[in-house]
């Protein structure tokens, strides 16, 4: 079982790279959080990897942090969670948001992530409130993402999130007004609350 990889990073996408190690190419699903973190292409990456094997796929799932790891494990031990919803759940909010969202129930909160019925939401916080009162909550680290193509970057992980290309424009061009567009993780949950913001759409169009 593959539990670590570092090699050189061969390829980017919002939700997945692919890292060359000694010629061998490792394609890596990750979530939007290890994605920002990631530095430049062609640069030496390490990734602490969650193998997922069913009876007809193996999967790697990549991290930058341990932290972030094993809070992906503990999504997956909520029933109905399976590895693509907790990555989806990774993307749509970060650590330090989901944290307090289940050990305090806000299904509100959790419902707006894509993917994320109330039923699921309702199991996570049932499932996992008790396991998480010995995660601590820890100040964000700023991403290290290179300004050229932000915009572009938050468009393309919307959609892998399971917006349409319009709605996803629309979204990061309201955000960028609001948040600016030097970083991409700030970027994206702006355009993430205006997209969970139908009232103030609604106003806007009428």
């Amino acid at each position: 079982m593959i539990g670590q990889l570092r090699g050189r990073l061969a390829e980017k996408r919002p939700n997945q790279v692919l890292v060359d190690v000694g010629g061998v190419g490792y394609l890596v699903q990750v979530p939007l959080s290890t994605y920002a973190a990631l530095g430049e292409l062609h640069t030496e990456v390490t990734l602490l990897i969650h193998t997922h094997v069913r009876e007809d796929t193996l999967a790697l799932y990549g991290f930058v942090s341990a932290r972030e790891k094993h809070f992906f494990e503990l999504l997956l031990s909520a029933s109905g969670v399976g590895p693509a919803l907790a990555l989806k759940i990774l993307s749509g909010m970060s650590v330090e948001e989901l944290v307090p969202a289940i050990r305090g129930g806000d299904l509100g909160r959790l419902t707006r992530i894509p993917g994320v019925g109330r039923k699921t939401a309702e199991r996570m916080v049932v499932e996992l409130k008790d396991k998480l009162e010995a995660v601590a909550i820890e100040s964000e680290r700023p991403a290290a993402t290179s300004p050229a193509g932000i915009e572009a970057d938050v468009v393309s992980a919307l959609v892998n999130l399971g917006y349409d290309a319009r709605t996803a424009e629309n979204a990061v061009g309201e955000a960028k007004r609001e948040a600016g567009a030097g970083n991409f993780e700030k970027l994206l949950r702006a355009a993430l609350q205006a997209l969970s913001a139908p009232k103030s759409r609604a106003a806007r169009s009428a």
